[in-house]
Formats: structure tokens, C-alpha cells, sequence
């Protein structure tokens, strides 16, 4: 029997509205919630938000979506 990898992809979104590290730990965590989602990692100095998730399950627009539910605004950045 095989079994085959899920296939993730890396978003990189662009965040606003970081005022302190303390938004880090908010936003992973709302992030890291969704099904799909495999790794978060927020870069406080750059605002950048790096998701690797199952892009079958979880799109671009899901996760800004789960960014603003931790009150900030993101957008996926274009490169």
C-alpha cells in the first residue's frame, strides 16, 4: 500500500498593524487553527506571515481571513 504526501505550498502574506511581539503568538495561533495548514511562522521585524499549508484545503483568502480574526490586515504578497 502507498501513500502519498500531501502537497503543501508556502504563502508569504504581508501584514499591517504589529505593535508589539505579542501579535506574533496571536496570529500563529489563529493561523495554525486551519485544517490545511502545516506551519506558521510570523517575522515580527519584516511583517511578513510564511504559511506552508495544503493548498487543496486552505487558499490565499483563507488566510487572511484567519489574520484579520486576530485583528490585523494581510495581504499575500505578490512574490
Amino acid at each position: 500500500m502507498s501513500t502519498q504526501a500531501t502537497p503543501t505550498s508556502r504563502t508569504v502574506l504581508r501584514a499591517e498593524g504589529f505593535s508589539c511581539p505579542s501579535c506574533v503568538g496571536k496570529i500563529e495561533k489563529r493561523v495554525a487553527r486551519l485544517d490545511g495548514v502545516t506551519a506558521v511562522k510570523v517575522h515580527f521585524a519584516s511583517a511578513r506571515v510564511e504559511v506552508d499549508h495544503d493548498p487543496s484545503r486552505v487558499s490565499g483568502d483563507d488566510l487572511v481571513a484567519a489574520v484579520a480574526k486576530a485583528g490585523y490586515r494581510s495581504a499575500v504578497a505578490p512574490y
